[in-house]
């Protein structure tokens, strides 16, 4: 008798588990040219306020090298680059190439080019040696990697010993009321949203599914301490909406 091949979730429905990494290729694929619009739709605008306060207390100092996963828009990494300086790189990491052609075409519009690279890269298998970085961020993408207990077991090999892990993500909502304003938002209507601005109903729906689907705050903190990292802190922002998950590598 044949094997049952190994399932994993896209957004509700279950998929092969080799199936997920090109299914989500093609949502990002999609939405990259529209990617920050998604983003006002999915959090009414407030991710920019999201972002900012990530950055602001990543512990990142002048002359850290940090790796910016999942990062191809380049709002981190923009963000980053001012704090590193001059002596410091931010090195962006995304699997999706179109993401990181927006990304490196926005930066350099805006005459970020020093100090940045870009490098199309799975999550799952870092291609750097051991203890490569003073800091590694991740926002918004941690939700859509296959195998999420590999990633976070990668990130921690490719830190230094003290260095941190920075997680940027949605996740579950703390007040009952709140959340079912939250999934009405979601399920009804950011789809039509996405179809009306962006052409593409799918991807958002698929967006919003995924979102649900990611580890809550305390599993998530349990999956980094078993990655190996030694200490690990949650901050909810806007009533759980997103959670910043920070850790250490001891």
């Amino acid at each position: 008798m044949s094997e049952q091949p190994k399932t994993t979730h896209f957004g509700f429905r279950d998929v092969p588990v080799d199936d997920k990494q090109k299914l989500v290729g093609q949502v990002f694929t999609s939405v990259a040219r529209s990617y920050d619009l998604m983003n006002d739709l999915m959090s009414f605008g407030v991710h920019r306020l999201w972002k900012r306060h990530f950055v602001a207390i990543s512990g990142v100092r002048p002359g850290d090298r940090v790796l910016d996963l999942a990062g191809g828009t380049g709002d981190i990494a923009a963000l980053l680059k001012p704090v590193v300086g001059g002596e410091g790189e931010v090195v962006v990491g995304d699997i999706n190439a179109a993401m990181l052609g927006v990304g490196r075409d926005r930066m350099t519009d805006r005459g970020l080019v020093s100090g940045l690279r870009w490098a199309q890269m799975n999550a799952e298998c870092l291609p750097f040696p051991d203890n490569s970085f003073d800091a590694v961020t991740m926002a918004f993408g941690l939700r859509n990697v296959t195998d999420k207990d590999k990633a976070l077991a990668d990130i921690c090999r490719v830190l230094k010993p003290g260095g941190r892990a920075l997680v940027l993500e949605f996740s579950r909502v703390q007040s009952e009321l709140f959340g079912r304003l939250y999934d009405f938002h979601s399920f009804k209507v950011l789809p039509k949203l996405g179809r009306l601005f962006a052409g593409d109903a799918d991807s958002y729906q698929y967006l919003a599914e995924s979102i649900r689907k990611h580890p809550d705050q305390q599993t998530l903190k349990a999956m980094m301490e078993t990655a190996g990292f030694g200490r690990v802190e949650v901050r909810n922002l806007t009533n759980g909406i997103v959670a910043i998950h920070k850790a250490w590598k001891l």
